[in-house]
């Protein structure tokens, strides 16, 4: 199938003509449940050129992400250029903590970037929703956290993922949040990626919403082929999940063309300014809530290092129409599924439900403790799930408990007999652990304290809980189908925390 044929977008003459004749790409959702205005999201939005599949340099997108065949999944990959006209923003009025912000564009800077494109080969899988990345570059290089850690459930369930290069260092290059060696498309491979120019980060706000305009107003040819998209849902992790923040208040208000946000794992100690050097610098204040006036979802994703480390506590917000916060206990900011086992997860192995024992994340950077080895990846496979359907079906997620904490800026988690973390959403790996998993303990470097902590219980502690195998594994789906149940867990997940149960020797 080839992606990147031609297909020229259908202009709209009247608003209330059937969906059939308003642009076919945008579509109606199922069964209409998607709002009218749907239709006209970002209408005012510029639509980017586009340019591809692309091909030539070292024969693939550079991309650091999962690394199975994609097509061994009914999925397929491809690279496009975007480029054309992008503004940054001043601030009309002040940046306040309610995040009901006010902004009007400024200065205009030529650009050209790429999207990455993955998708169902048969169009009858797409369940018409696209998860739209601003791929994280603080490790110095454009990665895909999203995709790494919630791709078993978006190939499952249909979704196709766009990933977008919208920050200058990804492009370019400069300097890494985290100090690692920077890796820009642009030096990886020069001929690929030779003709992309990013003018810098305060104009990576506009490229954002030009990725959504090429998605649903493509100007000259369709990223997504003979995909019909009915929903496009914004996501971000980290320091991605920073510029979602400053996006989501002050950018979708004037662009609104995004359906729903998953802010994955912000903090309110970093934030991602509206406008940077060489430009007049605009920064924003860091325990900023989302603001309570949106016509769209926002879905917080927040681990136990984003509370403490990260310092997410003084940002915490009630759950609302439109905003849901979820806190899952025995998570970190990256764990062993974001470095050993995700890359090659094609989502039927209770192997990655394991704890996997490492004190190196990376190759080069050795951690004082093992990292940690919890379920984040799972319950943020049922958060997509959940913001899909409350975008696509005005279905809310469920309420989650907040972890508990004490303090508030430095805030501190409260942990059990077992050293696990009171509160939160709750998962076996917590409520029946063999394992003290957290998200802090980790000394020294700022890149391994994002990592967390797994200590594994011993032999003796191991007998006194579990006396038999029988009782662990009973102990163990009970918890699982609690999960489940809440909405916390999805049940092909649940299945495959169970099978590694049964399998484990623990109890033996």
């Amino acid at each position: 199938m080839n992606l990147g044929r031609s297909q020229h977008t259908k202009r709209c003459i009247v608003f209330l003509l059937t969906c059939a004749v308003l642009f076919p790409l945008i579509g109606c959702g199922d069964d209409g449940e998607q709002d009218s205005s749907v239709a006209t999201r970002g209408a005012a939005v510029s639509r980017p050129l586009i340019e591809g599949p692309i091909a030539g340099g070292k024969g693939s997108p550079f991309l650091a992400t999962t690394t199975f065949d994609l097509g061994g999944v009914g999925y397929s990959q491809a690279e496009f250029f975007l480029s054309g006209s992008a503004h940054s923003y001043s601030k009309s009025g002040l940046l306040n903590l309610d995040g009901m912000w006010d902004v009007t564009p400024n200065t205009e800077a030529a650009y050209k970037t790429r999207i990455v494109v993955y998708r169902p080969i048969d169009a009858q899988r797409f369940n018409g929703t696209v998860i739209v990345e601003w791929l994280n570059v603080s490790g110095g290089l454009d990665a895909a956290p999203d995709w790494l850690g919630a791709h078993t459930e978006l190939i499952r369930d249909g979704f196709a993922w766009v990933g977008v290069s919208a920050q200058a260092l990804g492009v370019e290059g400069g300097p890494s949040l985290l100090g690692l060696p920077v890796i820009p498309l642009k030096t990886i491979d020069p001929t690929r990626y030779g003709t992309l120019i990013h003018p810098g980060d305060s104009f990576s706000y506009d490229i954002y919403s030009q990725a959504a305009q090429a998605i649903r107003r493509p100007a000259n040819l369709n990223p997504l082929g003979d995909l019909k998209v009915s929903a496009v849902i914004a996501a971000g992790e980290s320091q991605s999940a920073f510029r979602m923040v400053t996006y989501i208040n002050a950018i979708h208000p004037h662009d609104d063309i995004y359906d729903g946000f998953m802010v994955h794992s912000r903090g309110s100690t970093l934030t991602a300014p509206l406008a940077e050097s060489p430009l007049p610098v605009i920064n924003v204040p860091g325990a900023t809530k989302i603001r309570d006036d949106l016509n769209v979802p926002v879905f917080t994703f927040e681990t136990e290092t984003d509370l403490s480390f990260l310092q997410y506590v003084p940002a915490r917000q009630a759950d609302t129409e439109r905003f849901r916060l979820w806190e899952v206990a025995g998570t970190a900011h990256a764990d062993t599924y974001t470095t050993v086992v995700g890359s090659t997860d094609v989502g039927n192995s209770p192997d990655a439900a394991n704890i996997v024992v490492t004190s190196t994340p990376v190759a080069g950077f050795t951690c004082n403790a093992p990292i940690n080895s919890g379920p984040h990846h799972f319950v943020l496979n049922a958060a997509f799930k959940a913001l899909n359907e409350w975008v696509r079906h005005g279905t809310p997620p469920p309420t989650g408990a907040l972890i508990e904490t004490t303090g508030t800026t430095a805030a501190r988690i409260r942990r059990d007999a077992n050293g696990n973390a009171r509160g939160g959403i709750r998962t076996p790996q917590v409520d029946v652990p063999i394992a003290q998993l957290s998200g802090e303990g980790q000394m020294g470097s700022i890149f391994c304290a994002l990592f967390g902590t797994t200590a594994l219980f011993d032999a003796a502690k191991l007998a006194s809980l579990y006396p038999t195998h029988e009782s662990y594994v009973s102990a163990y789906d009970a918890a699982t189908d609690r999960a489940v149940q809440a909405g916390f867990l999805l049940p092909a997940d649940g299945e495959l925390m169970k099978a590694a149960a049964a399998q484990s020797s623990i109890g033996r």
